[in-house]
């Protein structure tokens, strides 16, 4: 069974709930706790909470982390409408009162080599962990993070050269990178090639499930918002990754992260060198993975 923590920025887009979702609903994953990131890190938590109160499992704990990028020289991005679908304005959630950067380092050291980190948000909450205990780097078992892209695979002339949760915290992501930690990359190369429709939004009515139905209203509000019946699932693919890491191809490379004091750069730059520690996924079965993502959430086949 794998261990992990998911660092999120669950808002408006639904990829980060449904990434959510199917750990909570994968036997082969064991969810430590769920800490939140960039912006409004309060509200992240709380949108948690509600979605572990509607599966059962209140037993996971959630922590609020940072709300500022690293060196606090970033403008935020926001929605406006995060938690609208899930969250009813009168309703009060609590959650873990510890921070969620105490709560990364306290349960990294203490399992060396048990914990998996799945970043699904910018790397604010994972860089200042790394600088306060560098020894996370030793001891976790590796960083799957949602994050980056090289334009290295066969989709790579169409893809645009920054990547948001990088460009959000281009300098947290260096420290992230620059690490040494055992890292594998899920960038927009393969994560753009993976969608869900209408359709399966109606498959998650149909359920008549709670958390699925919570989960296909906040699909629709964000089908409004973008004005398409479709949407990226950039964080399923990087947990699903803890589930069947066969469902990509990667290349062990190196990445350095370029940065200025731009408000949007933070370009992944991937290159071949002997030392290098993270994989890159450039290619991914999509099909394969929409398949998973459906059966777990909708309580068929597990396998």
């Amino acid at each position: 069974m794998n261990r992990i923590i998911i660092d999120t920025d669950i808002g408006s887009d639904i990829d980060d709930a449904l990434a959510i979702a199917l750990a909570l609903r994968s036997p082969e994953l064991k969810l430590e706790g769920v800490t939140t990131v960039y912006g409004n890190s309060d509200l992240r938590a709380k949108m948690v909470a509600k979605m572990l109160q509607l599966s059962g499992q209140t037993d996971v704990p959630v922590m609020a982390g940072l709300d500022n990028s690293l060196l606090s020289n970033r403008p935020i991005w926001m929605a406006g409408h995060e938690g609208d679908g899930l969250l009813d304005g009168d309703e009060v959630l609590v959650y873990d009162s510890r921070h969620a950067v105490d709560f990364i380092i306290d349960t990294v050291m203490s399992n060396p080599g048990e914990i998996t980190l799945i970043p699904i948000g910018p790397l604010t909450n994972i860089a200042t962990s790394l600088i306060r205990e560098p020894m996370v780097a030793k001891n976790v078992k590796e960083i799957v993070l949602m994050g980056g892209v090289t334009r290295l695979g066969d989709n790579g002339a169409d893809l645009r050269v920054v990547e948001h949760n990088i460009a959000c915290d281009p300098e947290a992501a260096s420290v992230v990178f620059g690490s040494g930690a055992p890292i594998v990359m899920v960038g927009l190369d393969v994560t753009l090639k993976v969608q869900i429709t209408e359709k399966e939004r109606q498959d998650l009515i149909r359920s008549n499930d709670p958390l699925n139905l919570k989960l296909a209203d906040m699909m629709g509000r964000w089908f409004d918002f973008v004005k398409e019946e479709h949407t990226f699932m950039h964080d399923p693919l990087t947990v699903s990754l803890l589930i069947d890491r066969s469902l990509v191809k990667t290349k062990k490379m190196s990445v350095q992260i370029e940065y200025d004091h731009r408000p949007r750069t933070g370009q992944t730059v991937a290159s071949f060198t002997e030392d290098a520690n993270v994989e890159v996924c450039l290619d991914v079965d999509s099909e394969r993975l929409v398949q998973l993502l459906m059966r777990r959430l909708l309580g068929g086949d597990a396998s």
